[in-house]
């Protein structure tokens, strides 16, 4: 509620205000010499920040228990440069299979082109990543959970293993915000989030936040300064205004992602539910050891059904959005694909991404379920017409 505010610095203004800026000017050029000293953290020019961007660093440190956080313009842009800050030519990459799509890419493709080698590993590996780090090993990635498959990755157990001065561990932590986990707590170094899906929580700002030790904070602070990228203060301030609102945006998306999630998982339609909050799914233990809680995004796997069926299902309901990302009000439903090169895919049907929002959780699992009793039964009819055929 608290963090990065500071009321009486404006004059008692509850909210942080706006501040537009690229000039800065200086009541004289002592003044100016001595703003030179500090690039970060004080008024000096647009793109090093202003009092907007400066609250919503400090707030994101704060509630992340790290030294500092660097802004960008999107969540991707913050995975691509906390990477390219953090490697360089000939370094190891270790990726876990489960990320996310875009930062699979980029991983495949620019950093590959920089000379950077690239290893992804099973989600579920914990300890065992030791076996794959090298001596150019200078980055593990996580992503937990998995936001397509919902794996969640032993932290400690790959802090443990990988804990090397010369290797950072790296998190993505959109899914769960540092509302309910904290990974630096953990041992990793890095925190990174797309603040555009719950921080913001209203999809009409995109945005970038990475959190960082001591030991690292200084590159990734640096890497974006010298490459010009910076989050403007309009977003910063929308992110400022989401934060206030998170603990009770996220717990009522929790308490409807529970609710519907533990319904549809009986579903004749549905073959599993992947959400780790619930008691029956693979990662509730180690979910459970190191989270405070669970968020509105969650995985299902259907019964096997054709593709044009389950386009079916989806275009037949009337609150769930058909639409990229996530974190906002409104709840969404796409397809979902996910791309693994180093383990196996564990799932027999089609795969759905729910994201539950904050209507009323009756109203959408009825949606859900008069989706899901008609695609049951159209894949009966099917079944039934293949025996007759058959015999």
């Amino acid at each position: 509620m608290h963090a990065g505010r500071h009321p009486a610095d404006f004059g008692g203004v509850v909210n942080t205000p706006v501040v537009r800026a690229s000039t800065v000017l200086y009541p004289d050029i002592g003044a100016y010499e001595r703003s030179r000293a500090s690039k970060f953290g004080a008024l000096r020019y647009g793109r090093y920040g202003t009092q907007t961007s400066f609250a919503l660093a400090e707030a994101m440190a704060e509630i992340e228990g790290a030294d500092g956080a660097v802004l960008y313009p999107s969540g991707l842009a913050a995975i691509a440069g906390v990477l390219k800050s953090l490697l360089n030519p000939g370094d190891h990459l270790l990726v876990t299979d489960a990320v996310y799509g875009p930062a699979r890419n980029f991983c495949e493709t620019e950093l590959r082109r920089n000379g950077i080698d690239v290893t992804f590993f099973a989600p579920g590996i914990g300890a065992s990543i030791g076996d794959l780090v090298r001596p150019q090993t200078r980055v593990v990635y996580c992503e937990s959970p998995g936001s397509l498959t919902f794996e969640v990755q032993d932290i400690p157990a790959i802090v443990a293993a990988c804990r090397s001065p010369d290797i950072a561990v790296v998190v993505d932590n959109t899914w769960a915000t540092p509302f309910f986990h904290r990974p630096l707590d953990l041992g990793a170094d890095v925190a990174i989030h797309a603040a555009t899906k719950y921080i913001v929580g209203h999809s009409d700002a995109m945005l970038g936040v990475a959190v960082a030790n001591e030991r690292h904070l200084p590159r990734i602070r640096d890497w974006a300064a010298g490459h010009g990228i910076l989050a403007g203060p309009d977003e910063c301030w929308l992110a400022l205004r989401g934060l206030r609102s998170l603990g009770a945006r996220l717990r009522q998306h929790q308490e409807s992602a529970k609710t519907i999630a533990g319904s549809l998982k009986g579903h004749p339609a549905v073959e599993r539910v992947l959400y780790p909050a619930l008691d029956t799914d693979s990662a509730h233990t180690i979910w459970s050891r190191d989270f405070s809680g669970a968020t509105g995004l969650f995985g299902v796997e259907l019964v096997n059904t054709s593709p044009d069926m389950v386009r079916a299902f989806i275009d037949s309901l009337d609150l769930f959005g058909i639409g990229s990302s996530w974190g906002g009000f409104e709840s969404l439903i796409l397809p979902s694909i996910p791309v693994r090169t180093a383990s196996e895919p564990h799932w027999k049907g089609p795969l759905l991404r729910l994201h539950i929002g904050l209507e009323d959780p009756d109203d959408l699992l009825d949606d859900l379920q008069r989706g899901l009793d008609v695609l049951h039964e159209a894949n009966c009819h099917d079944e039934r017409k293949r025996n007759v055929q058959h015999r």
